[in-house]
């Protein structure tokens, strides 16, 4: 059996805190990030931070863009692309809003 090496600095190990991740290691096994590409890969972990135990975040994408430091088309390409391939729902404030309700859906079982 295999050592597992030592970290550079073992006295300083990361812990997480009481609150939990909404990121599934699938995406990374499963190469999700990279079809995903660097601005849905943002934008996905911006709403997974943000996220209640739900998995509902409630930023502007105003917020979300001034966050990320990308441009407004840019965000709003990289939402499209999560929405298409299942990973996020969107349920606006109210009819004709572009901002509301940002869901977390579980992850699918293949890429689309």
């Amino acid at each position: 059996m295999r050592e597992r090496p030592i970290p550079p600095h073992p006295g300083l190990e990361r812990r997480p805190p009481r609150s939990f991740g909404w990121l599934d290691a699938r995406l990374l096994h499963e190469d999700w990030l990279g079809r995903l590409g660097a601005e849905p890969v943002a934008v996905l972990t911006l709403l997974a931070l943000a996220a209640d135990r739900h998995g509902a975040s409630f930023y502007r994408r105003e917020t979300m863009a001034l966050a990320l430091s990308m441009q407004r088309r840019e965000l709003d390409r990289s939402l499209d692309r999560l929405l298409e391939l299942g990973l996020v729902a969107h349920r606006p404030w109210m009819s004709g809003h572009i901002d509301g309700v940002w869901q977390l859906l579980p992850l699918p079982r293949s890429l689309g």
